[in-house]
């Protein structure tokens, strides 16, 4: 399995090229920068300029916030200027974030994701071979690009896609070149009988391979025992905020704790926000969270994921002077 860092999306862009580079040198294969306080391309450039090997993916960038073409060319860019190292993942977001936060329409996400995509694909397309733009679709239309605005490089990026529910996943399983699940459906029960088998199924019915599957569940580890505690109660809150979201709700029903949505939702209106990690059960935390010391770190995952996903998201130690601890772990890891 793949190990792909994560990175606080609160962070300085001053503190990206080092943490970049210290991700790099801990052996992780990837990281996943997210679109929420900053622009992704802004972060996958300072993590790119700052590493030789490193993959940077976006993880993922909101896709109806900004036109294809100003996608394709952000991606294009980055994957072309550093060794084709960079990955373009996208998501959807929910209405309320797109059409309220950013103003842009959300109208039938899955259809005009797939209208996006294949936009985006036929930038670069058009950008490798030097024939003329031609994407016309039922969201976008796109048929000029003149010579001076044509990107040099050769190189296509790969694309993935955030994605949730069904529809979303059997249109990764169609188009993408893989899926970066949410931290509320990572738990090993719903990558094994809902996740996996509807991208597979979706893959075959269209003639083509599996697309690669990433699952990025809120991991609570550290050296020690306190320091898990502490990360794991961390983790319960952001476990809670993200379980008020309805569009999350299926996966509550699905473990069998479809009464917590409801709740969360109504501490959410009446703005008790701190709260929400008491509505949270303790069973429910520790079915979805990944919880253990470095040490068996890898067993851990191992027993959750192995033969379910192809990669995993682990963030390293907030605290730098763990981390040869923390090689351990990824040691450990690499020996599956």
């Amino acid at each position: 399995m793949e190990l792909i860092a994560g990175i606080d999306p609160g962070m300085s862009l001053g503190d990206v090229g080092a943490y970049a580079n210290r991700v790099e040198r801990l052996g992780y294969d990837a990281l996943h920068v997210p679109e929420m306080r900053s622009d992704p391309f802004v972060l996958a450039a300072l993590a790119l300029e700052a590493t030789s090997t490193l993959e940077v993916r976006t993880g993922v960038a909101l896709a109806f916030v900004r036109s294809p073409m100003a996608t394709a060319l952000a991606a294009w860019s980055l994957a072309n200027s550093f060794g084709e190292r960079l990955a373009l993942g996208l998501g959807p977001q929910i209405r309320p974030n797109i059409e309220q936060r950013y103003g842009m329409p959300f109208d039938r996400p899955v259809a005009r994701m797939d209208d996006y995509i294949a936009a985006v694909r036929a930038c670069f397309t058009s950008f490798a071979s030097g024939e003329p733009l031609k994407h016309e679709g039922p969201f976008y239309d796109l048929t000029r690009l003149q010579p001076e605005f044509r990107p040099e490089g050769s190189y296509a990026p790969s694309i993935w896609l955030g994605a949730v529910g069904n529809r979303m996943v059997a249109l990764a399983g169609r188009v993408a070149d893989g899926l970066i699940t949410h931290p509320t459906n990572s738990h090993q029960l719903d990558v094994a009988e809902r996740i996996g088998p509807t991208l597979r199924e979706a893959a075959v019915s269209s003639g083509r391979p599996t697309p690669s599957l990433v699952v990025s569940p809120l991991v609570a580890t550290g050296p020690s025992a306190a320091e898990v505690d502490a990360a794991l109660d961390a983790a319960r809150r952001r476990l809670a905020f993200l379980y008020s979201t309805p569009a999350y709700r299926p996966t509550l029903d699905r473990l069998g704790y479809g009464d917590v949505g409801p709740a969360l939702r109504t501490l959410v209106r009446a703005q008790r926000w701190d709260e929400l990690a008491d509505v949270v059960p303790h069973t429910l935390v520790d079915a979805v969270i990944p919880t253990a010391p470095f040490s068996t770190l890898a067993e851990s995952l191992h027993q959750r994921y192995l033969g379910l996903a192809d990669g995993v998201v682990v963030r390293p130690p907030g605290d730098p002077s763990h981390d040869a601890a923390f090689r351990e772990f990824v040691e450990a890891f690499r020996q599956h």
